[in-house]
């Protein structure tokens, strides 16, 4: 398929700061626009289960950017890539569906907390991290940062998670948090450890307040 290949070099020639994650995205961009135009069904997928991990990201963009897709049909595509077992696939995945997480929050929220119970802990952590008040090389969710109870149904069945990987993204979720409602954040934590006084706990707590205790 090297009639793909032609327009999606000439827009990233067109970038004018060539960043690895500009870049990325301009390539899967690309990508879902000759998929949906050729109705190439088949190239996705080969694209989705790729062994170049650099190739799963491009594919990753080609669900979070579709906008012919709604926000349950994503995630449910996304989800294979949330528990990749590249650390990078599985940052861009999230990366790329959050646009749709912040303007379809309560729906998000909904779907997201049963995540939270699944088995695997790569897609537990999704969950957590996707939904970051403020999160790391992304915009911040306003209505998170303002009124982060909401997030709780995320939170919740998660303060005593056994995989530390997850504890870091709930620890710093609340510490995203801390820096525009601290109140709420030591309320919780308190709650926390009288309920839960677990080792995993105790880890998620000490991250969580690192800001206020400074």
């Amino acid at each position: 398929r090297e009639e793909y290949l032609e327009p999606i070099l000439e827009n990233v020639d067109k970038l004018k700061k060539q960043t690895v994650n500009a870049v990325n995205e301009t390539i899967g961009v690309g990508l879902l626009h000759v998929v949906l135009t050729n109705k190439d069904e088949e190239f996705l997928l080969k694209l989705s289960t790729h062994a170049a991990d650099l190739v799963r990201c491009w594919a990753a963009y080609t669900i979070g950017r579709n906008t012919a897709i709604n926000l349950r049909e994503k995630l449910k595509k996304i989800q294979s890539f949330a528990s990749d077992a590249h650390f990078g696939v599985r940052e861009i995945c999230w990366m790329t569906i959050r646009p749709d997480i912040a303007k379809n929050l309560s729906e998000s929220l909904s779907i997201l907390s049963k995540w939270t119970r699944h088995k695997d802990e790569n897609i537990r952590r999704f969950a957590s991290e996707s939904t970051r008040p403020r999160g790391v090389w992304c915009e911040h969710i306003i209505e998170l940062k303002q009124n982060p109870g909401l997030g709780l149904e995320i939170l919740e069945p998660l303060r005593s998670d056994p995989s530390r990987y997850v504890q870091d993204s709930v620890g710093n979720w609340l510490n995203d948090a801390s820096k525009s409602q601290p109140e709420f954040v030591i309320e919780v934590c308190d709650e926390w450890l009288r309920d839960s006084s677990t080792k995993e706990t105790q880890y998620i707590v000490k991250k969580a307040l690192r800001t206020i205790r400074k």
